[in-house]
C-alpha cells in the first residue's frame, strides 16, 4: 500500500513537470512570430561613404610677387564673377604710368606743333619760289643782278631744307609716340596683376594669406568653389558598383545634418578604380545644394540603381539560406515548409523576392527557439 501511494505521488510529480515543460519550454520555443508577404514597389540601392568636394577648386593667387594692401572678402562668404577680391600694393607702378602717359602727351604735342610749322614752311616755300623764278627770268632779261638771283635760291633751298628737317621731326615725333602708348599698355597690363577679380559666381572655402603679408607669384591667397560644381565623392566597392549609372537619383546624408536626406543625383564615374582599396569613386550632385556647406564634411550616399514595381516584399532579416540556396519558412497548415527564394532587390530592411505570393505567412526564425526543419510543428 505504502509502495503503490508512493509511485502514484512520483507518477504525479513526472506528470506536473511534464506539464510545466510543455507549457513554460516546448510551446514558446516552437512558437514563431509570423509575418505576411506585402506588394509594392521597391527601389534597390547601393551605399557609399565620402567627402563634399567639387570639381573645381579656384585657387585665387598672386599674379605678381608683393605686398597685399587689401582682402575684400572672407571664408564662408560668397561674391560674383569679376568682384575686386584682392589688392596688392603695386609700389611705383602708378608715378611710372603717369609719367609714361605724360611722356605720350608731350609727344602728341610735338607732333601737333612740328605739322603747323611744316604748313607754316610749305607756305614759305610756295612764296620763295615764286621769288626764285621771278629773279631767274629778271636775270635772263639782265635786269636782275647775280647776288640777287643767288639770294633768292639760296632762300627757297633753306626752306626745303627746313621742310625735311620738320618732316623727320614729326616722324620721329610719331615714333615716341608709339613708344610711350605701348609702354603705357605695358604698365597698365603690369598694373592690372595687382588686382585680383572673382573668376567665377562662387563661396570662399579658404584664406590662405592676410592683409600685409608679402606673397610670391602663384602664392595662394583664396579658395573658392563654384556652387554648381559642389558634389559628394562617394567611393563604392566595386562588387557593386556595376549597377551604378550616371543620371541615377541619390540620396545625400551630410554628417553634420544626419537627420536630412538631400536629393541629388549621379554627376559622374571616375574611370579608374582604387587599386587598394578596390572601390569605385562616383561623384554625387546636388539637387539643391544645401547652404551653408562644407569642403571635406563626411557623407553618406544611396543611389536608386534600379525600380520595381507591384512586387512581393518581405523584411531582410526573413531571409534565409538552406544547401546554399535563398529562401523562407513559411507557415502550411502548423507545420514549417522552406521555399527557395530568387532575390531580386534589398532597399534598406525590405527585400523584393520572387517564389512567394503576397499571401504567404513566414515565419521570423530566432536563434533563442527550437532550430526550423522541413515539417517541424509550430504554433
Amino acid at each position: 500500500m505504502k509502495n503503490s501511494i508512493k509511485y502514484l505521488a512520483l507518477a504525479g510529480v513526472v506528470l506536473l513537470g511534464g506539464v510545466i515543460f510543455y507549457n513554460k519550454v516546448y510551446i514558446p520555443k516552437s512558437t514563431y512570430t509570423k509575418v505576411n508577404a506585402v506588394e509594392g514597389d521597391i527601389n534597390s540601392s547601393v551605399f557609399g561613404i565620402g567627402n563634399v568636394g567639387a570639381k573645381n577648386i579656384y585657387t585665387i593667387m598672386a599674379q605678381t610677387g608683393g605686398r597685399i594692401l587689401e582682402i575684400k572678402t572672407d571664408e564662408g562668404k560668397w561674391v560674383k564673377k569679376g568682384d575686386l577680391l584682392v589688392l596688392m600694393d603695386p609700389v611705383d607702378l602708378p608715378q611710372l604710368l603717369e609719367e609714361s602717359k605724360i611722356s605720350v602727351q608731350k609727344a602728341e604735342s610735338e607732333v601737333v606743333a612740328s605739322q603747323k610749322e611744316l604748313r607754316s614752311l610749305v607756305a614759305q616755300k610756295n612764296l620763295a619760289l615764286v621769288t626764285y623764278k621771278r629773279y631767274e627770268k629778271l636775270k635772263k632779261q639782265s635786269f636782275a643782278s647775280q647776288s640777287e638771283y643767288d639770294k633768292a635760291k639760296a632762300d627757297l633751298d633753306s626752306i626745303a631744307a627746313q621742310i625735311e628737317a620738320t618732316k623727320a621731326h614729326i616722324d620721329s615725333a610719331k615714333t615716341e609716340v608709339l613708344r610711350a602708348s605701348k609702354a603705357v599698355k605695358a604698365l597698365q597690363v603690369k598694373l592690372s596683376r595687382y588686382k585680383i577679380y572673382a573668376p567665377v559666381d562662387g563661396y570662399v572655402i579658404a584664406k590662405d594669406a592676410a592683409i600685409s603679408q608679402s606673397v610670391a607669384q602663384t602664392q595662394s591667397i583664396l579658395k573658392i568653389v563654384s556652387p554648381k560644381e559642389v558634389w559628394v565623392k562617394a567611393y563604392i566597392d566595386e562588387r557593386i558598383s556595376g549597377a551604378v549609372k550616371v543620371g541615377q537619383k541619390a540620396n545625400i546624408t551630410l554628417r553634420s545634418q544626419a537627420d536630412k536626406r538631400f536629393e541629388g543625383y549621379v554627376k559622374r564615374i571616375v574611370a579608374q578604380s582604387d587599386a587598394v582599396t578596390q572601390e569605385r569613386e562616383v561623384d554625387i550632385a546636388f539637387d539643391n545644394l544645401p547652404i551653408p556647406f562644407y569642403i571635406n564634411e563626411q557623407a553618406e550616399v544611396s543611389i536608386a540603381v534600379q525600380e520595381l514595381h507591384k512586387v512581393v516584399k518581405i523584411p531582410s532579416k526573413l531571409i534565409v539560406y538552406k544547401d546554399a540556396k535563398a529562401g523562407v519558412w513559411v507557415d502550411e497548415n502548423m507545420q514549417a515548409h522552406f521555399v527557395a527564394v530568387e532575390i531580386l532587390a534589398i532597399a534598406d530592411d525590405m527585400t523584393a523576392v520572387a517564389g512567394i505570393d503576397a499571401k504567404s505567412v513566414i515565419l521570423t526564425p530566432s536563434k533563442s527557439k527550437k532550430p526550423l526543419y522541413e515539417g517541424a510543428k509550430i504554433y
